[in-house]
């Protein structure tokens, strides 16, 4: 009997991820393969998902995720092979006055197939603050301003650093986040927030006319949640390349 999908999910390995710098950071991956196999092969599936990941462990970046599902696929004579792996991924960051060095966090993934469609996407999710224009027009003081996220998929011609597409993230944002912050860098977040008003309309059209102009991409979607601060609900926003290209 022919099974649609076979293999391992959520293993968690300790990875190491190239750095734009040149460096590798070290990380822990949760990571889920499957493959589409002829009903007759009998191999084992764990053993020969487990030392490819073995292999590839010491370093993984968007170059080498098609080799290591070649292997799989060659190895268990499978029609198919897809690999997920999620991952945090750390940047040194300076508060933006007080030169205060931090380390901030975001969740970055890898999702590749090899077979029936050759297919790989990178996906980011970047924290940053977004302010209310409308609160702000009609105040005599202040805006309300909040946390939202952002979460950009993009396919790629040959090569992106993840540190790219964060810093694109940033840039479409009313303002970034640091880790750490003292209380001279809260006033400069603060203000300039203030100064750059903007819905989750606002940064996801910013995003999408980044990604549009970037000549490695070739597909991206694109959404933003807005934790609200005086509602209950959140706000969100969402595009993809292929409606509007």
């Amino acid at each position: 009997m022919k099974i649609q999908s076979v293999g391992i999910k959520d293993i968690q390995i300790p990875v190491r991820i190239r750095e734009k710098n040149g460096g590798l950071q070290n990380s822990v991956a949760t990571v889920s393969l499957q493959v589409n196999m002829p009903g007759e092969h009998r191999e084992s599936c764990v053993h020969i998902f487990t030392s490819v990941l073995n292999k590839y462990m010491d370093e993984m970046s968007v170059t080498n995720f098609p080799e290591l599902l070649a292997e799989v696929k060659e190895g268990l004579c499978a029609e198919s092979a897809r690999l997920e792996m999620s991952f945090p991924y750390f940047i040194e960051k300076q508060a933006p006055v007080s030169k205060t060095r931090s380390l901030m966090e975001y969740e970055c993934s890898f999702t590749g197939e090899l077979g029936t469609d050759n297919d790989f996407i990178l996906t980011v999710k970047v924290p940053i603050t977004t302010l209310c224009p409308c609160s702000k027009e009609i105040s005599q003081a202040g805006a309300h301003n909040q946390r939202a996220e952002v979460t950009l998929n993009v396919k790629f011609k040959k090569f992106i650093w993840v540190e790219d597409l964060i810093r694109m993230i940033e840039d479409s944002s009313s303002c970034e986040l640091w880790a750490l912050l003292k209380r001279p860098d809260e006033k400069y977040v603060t203000e300039k927030a203030f100064e750059n008003p903007m819905f989750v309309e606002d940064v996801v059209r910013k995003v999408a006319v980044s990604a549009l102009d970037d000549p490695q991409i070739t597909w991206f979607s694109a959404s933003v949640e807005s934790f609200e601060s005086i509602h209950k609900h959140s706000a969100y926003a969402y595009v993809d390349s292929d409606e509007i290209r």
